[in-house]
């Protein structure tokens, strides 16, 4: 596994953490801050946050490019063509069924089709539950590991 797809990874388990509720990453005043004799002190940083749905649509497009790059680079290493390893990740999935497993080819196309669904945003569509990202995260996992062997 390269340092790209464990940073993909990493970004997702943050992101999936904290989906039970609003994320922040400071203190909520925003104001300047004066202490003593008229010293100022620097603004804190403004709050961030991102709804629970935001986050685990987040964490899937994290998943999804770790699992294409996962699948570029098993592309990479048997010679497909550039063409191949470039092109769009229909034509890279049909070319993994020869060099990997049958059923590791499988899983890796189930896997990313029902990313590309969790990434989609439609009005009316609820997106991805914490739950499903969570089940993701483990399947991208092991299609990863397996790719790499």
């Amino acid at each position: 596994m390269n340092a790209t797809i464990r940073q993909l990874l990493d970004t997702a388990d943050l992101l999936i953490e904290d989906c039970g509720g609003p994320a922040t990453t400071g203190p909520v005043t925003g104001g300047p801050a004066t202490a003593g004799a008229g010293a100022s002190v620097p603004a804190p940083p403004t709050v961030l946050t991102a709804t629970v749905a935001s986050r685990c649509r987040g964490a899937a497009f994290a998943l999804r490019a770790a699992l294409e790059s996962a699948v570029a680079a098993r592309l990479s290493a048997h010679g497909a063509p550039r063409t191949i390893r470039e092109g769009s990740m229909r034509a890279a999935l049909l070319w993994l069924r020869g060099c990997a497993e049958a059923g590791t080819a499988r899983r890796a196309k189930a896997a990313w089709s029902q990313l590309c669904l969790g990434c989609h945003y439609h009005q009316y569509e609820i997106g991805p539950t914490e739950g499903q990202v969570r089940a993701w995260r483990s399947e991208v996992t092991a299609i990863v590991a397996l790719l790499a062997h």
